[in-house]
């Protein structure tokens, strides 16, 4: 990555919530490799919480969302590209923020070694610009 490109992704900081928001992104950003090496009953146990919130205004799942794709790009390498840390990373804070997502796991229909992580909001694919659903057939699911 190069400066510009983390330079324009810490721009999503504006005021001190967001630098501790990014900063709390960035840790559990750069925990969800060792996470998902346990098997994944384990992992889903980890990254579930423990209790229920009402939901967050739409406005904190905005800044959480820019501070995950933030942290991608500005803790690079700490923070591992891809769609299983952005999509782990997002399950956990807006789980926790009352949304009630779905952590999505799938392997490639066509036969290749290929795999998608992604979140499911109402039984549809969320933040993904294009729908998982038909190229990948879902093999695990975690559900706040």
């Amino acid at each position: 990555m190069s400066r510009g490109e983390r330079r324009a992704a810490l721009g999503v900081v504006r005021r001190p919530a967001d630098a501790a928001l990014l900063l709390r992104v960035t840790c559990v950003a750069a925990f969800v490799p060792a996470a998902m090496r346990l098997p994944l009953p384990r992992s889903a146990a980890i990254l579930r919480p423990r209790r229920r919130r009402p939901p967050r205004s739409p406005e904190y799942v905005e800044r959480v969302v820019a501070a995950v794709d933030a942290a991608r790009i500005a803790a690079y390498p700490v923070v591992r590209q891809g769609c299983l840390t952005r999509a782990v990373t997002l399950f956990w804070f807006l789980a926790r923020a009352g949304v009630p997502v779905e952590l999505r796991f799938g392997i490639a229909r066509t036969g290749e070694a290929d795999g998608h992580a992604w979140l499911a909001l109402d039984g549809a694919a969320y933040l993904e610009t294009t729908d998982p659903e038909p190229k990948f057939t879902v093999t695990y699911r975690i559900s706040p």
